[in-house]
């Protein structure tokens, strides 16, 4: 009797670990390894937290599902970023293949494989889930790896959001009778001057009350049927319920963007895990390691659910917290973060390495950005990505995100507060509004959970270069739920004081 798919991929990759050098050590491989196998073996699902950044060219942890999946008799889906997709295909798989003497067929496209494809269909992750969303019939139910699973819920809900465009509010009015094009040129124009009368917040985002909604509705009914398909497809979507509609306004060009998008991601997503087996590779999703809050969230069932440790040696950081800050919310707070960062700075001023300095306040990264700039020049940059070795870039959040893999690794990372959410922003502020309506802990199941996974990946680099990472923000020491940001953070090697040895080795 032949042994169980899990046994045989033990085996090979313990071997292939041997024998090959350039594979990259990880303590975890061959328990990632099973498990993987496992679950196709079974048919049964599962969520894997390497603690290693999804996003990196070279994955640690890939080479743990990827044997499973060339060994398995049948059909598997391997859904991973476009950006690391080429160098999978072109060097990793034949390499692999080569190496397990196996010849399993590889279809690399956004569009599905026909249906007697037996392989691996390589596609990437938003495609896949596109496809689940629109057409979920031309998609085979077989098993499927979804590599970088810790931007499931973003994905998702881009995908499910409907806009209408100054475009799209132009081929309305073409495609109606005069009278009726008049009329929409005149309730644009009316919404225009509504919106531009809103008070100003930092995202230009304003959420439609009963008023604006019932007006959209209002347009609706003098409309001929002919409307153009992202009408009909926005219309269809403000009969549902629990949908979010809001408006994004340019304040340069004088447009907006009309939006709307469901609040709760269950009802959409649920069904999509009950197609197929479905294998979720995160980097740190959840602090829990049964990852309960973040399977809720996506509308995931019954899966086995592992969270690896990173290693105290090779992952550990330099985390400098001091205790005299003010709170974020008091007038004391800026003009102290102004002053500290400048301390620092000063302190690895003649070292000449690169710097990120984390803000998301936007006033405060322009009037932090003409201080340092004052005394540090050209150095000093904003949410630039043509950088150098000796530069010091302020960005926010977001934009470190998208670009931290295009950058320099920095020596030091000032976070200026933690990124939990903001309530300002009225997206933000409706989805703890939703999770009131259903008598949930809001904090600790949205906003906690969301900043925790935005701090994990951004200091990641900081890992791999051990590091040193500043926090100014002393709600991890006055807050009850400092110790989890403090629990996510770990390993670190922590220090309530500037150590200039930490300044000179970094």
């Amino acid at each position: 009797m032949s042994q169980p798919i899990e046994v045989t991929t033990h085996v090979i990759l313990r071997d292939l670990l041997r024998h090959q050098p350039e594979i990259v050590s990880w303590n975890h491989h061959l328990t990632m390894t099973r498990l993987v196998a496992q679950a196709l073996r079974r048919s049964t699902s599962a969520l894997i937290q390497t603690g290693i950044p999804t996003h990196r060219q070279q994955g640690t942890y890939r080479l743990s599902y990827l044997i499973p999946a060339l060994l398995w008799q049948g059909s598997v889906t391997i859904a991973i970023p476009t950006a690391i997709r080429e160098r999978l295909v072109e060097r990793e798989l034949p390499q692999l293949q080569q190496w397990l003497g196996t010849s399993k067929p590889v279809y690399c496209s956004d569009t599905p494989p026909p249906p007697e494809f037996a392989g691996l269909w390589i596609t990437d992750p938003q495609s896949w889930l596109s496809l689940q969303l629109s057409a979920p019939d031309a998609v085979a139910c077989n098993p499927i790896a979804i590599d970088g699973a810790d931007e499931l819920e973003n994905w998702a809900q881009t995908l499910l959001t409907i806009e209408l465009t100054p475009q799209d509010w132009d081929e309305l009015r073409l495609s109606q009778p005069p009278a009726i094009a008049a009329q929409i040129v005149s309730l644009r124009i009316s919404w225009l001057s509504a919106l531009w009368q809103r008070p100003l917040n930092p995202y230009n985002c304003y959420l439609l009350d009963a008023g604006d909604r019932l007006s959209i509705e209002s347009l609706s009914k003098i409309l001929s049927q002919d409307i153009p398909p992202q009408w009909q497809q926005f219309y269809r979507e403000l009969d549902k319920p629990d949908r979010l509609v809001w408006a994004k306004l340019d304040r340069t060009r004088g447009t907006f963007i009309l939006a709307i998008t469901p609040i709760d991601l269950v009802a959409e997503l649920t069904p999509i895990w009950q197609r197929q087996p479905s294998i979720l590779i995160a980097s740190a999703v959840d602090l829990n390691n049964k990852a309960i809050g973040y399977r809720q969230e996506l509308g995931l069932g019954e899966m086995t659910s592992v969270k690896f440790p990173l290693d105290r040696q090779n992952d550990l950081f330099k985390l400098y917290i001091p205790r005299w800050m003010p709170m974020p919310n008091t007038s004391k707070f800026q003009p102290i973060l102004v002053d500290e960062i400048k301390h620092l700075l000063h302190l690895i001023n003649s070292r000449s390495k690169f710097v990120v300095i984390l803000i998301q306040d936007t006033p405060l990264k322009a009037q932090l950005a003409a201080i340092l700039a004052a005394e540090w020049g050209s150095r000093v940059q904003v949410e630039r990505t043509d950088l150098n070795a000796s530069n010091i870039l302020i960005s926010g959040w977001e934009f470190w995100q998208h670009h931290q893999d295009d950058l320099p690794t920095p020596e030091l990372m000032i976070i200026a507060t933690l990124p939990i959410p903001s309530l300002e922003d009225p997206l933000v502020a409706a989805k703890v509004s939703f999770y009131k309506q259903q008598k949930q802990d809001w904090f600790r199941l949205y906003l906690l959970p969301t900043g925790l996974r935005i701090l994990h990946r951004a200091i990641a680099p900081m890992r791999s270069a051990q590091g040193i990472v500043a926090i100014f923000d002393n709600r991890i020491d006055r807050r009850i739920y400092g110790q989890q940001v403090l629990a996510s953070l770990n390993p670190n090697q922590r220090i309530n004081y500037l150590d200039l040895n930490w300044l000179d080795s970094a």
